[in-house]
């Protein structure tokens, strides 16, 4: 692994700016709560993406939708939470989602 592998979205967002928050991203919020046993990648990416919808913090769902796929969830389940999640957290919510999950799924390509 070079060294490059072994920076984080984090640290390259970051650098040296805010270590102690850095430190937090890194160690704590993927280390250890991504990391526990009880429930698998797939399902916290699913309930990280509903309550981001849910919450409207569209500056972090673009990753985490990416992260979705790579733990497993598909475009198609995805376009889905965001539709399901529309009659619970409110149309406009899940319009601005779709809309993030069309920009970043079309970047892909």
């Amino acid at each position: 692994m070079d060294n490059e592998e072994k920076i984080s979205a984090a640290q390259k967002m970051l650098g040296d700016f805010a270590p102690k928050l850095l430190g937090y991203t890194d160690n704590v919020l993927f280390g250890d709560l991504w990391e526990g046993k009880e429930l698998s990648r797939r399902e916290r990416s699913l309930i990280t993406v509903a309550a981001l919808v849910a919450g409207e913090h569209s500056g972090q769902l673009k990753f985490h939708l990416n992260f979705a796929k790579e733990h497993g969830l598909t475009e198609e389940e995805l376009k889905e939470v965001i539709t399901h999640l529309a009659f619970y957290t409110g149309w406009p919510k899940a319009m601005t989602a779709i809309m993030i999950a069309k920009e970043a799924f079309e970047n892909e390509k």
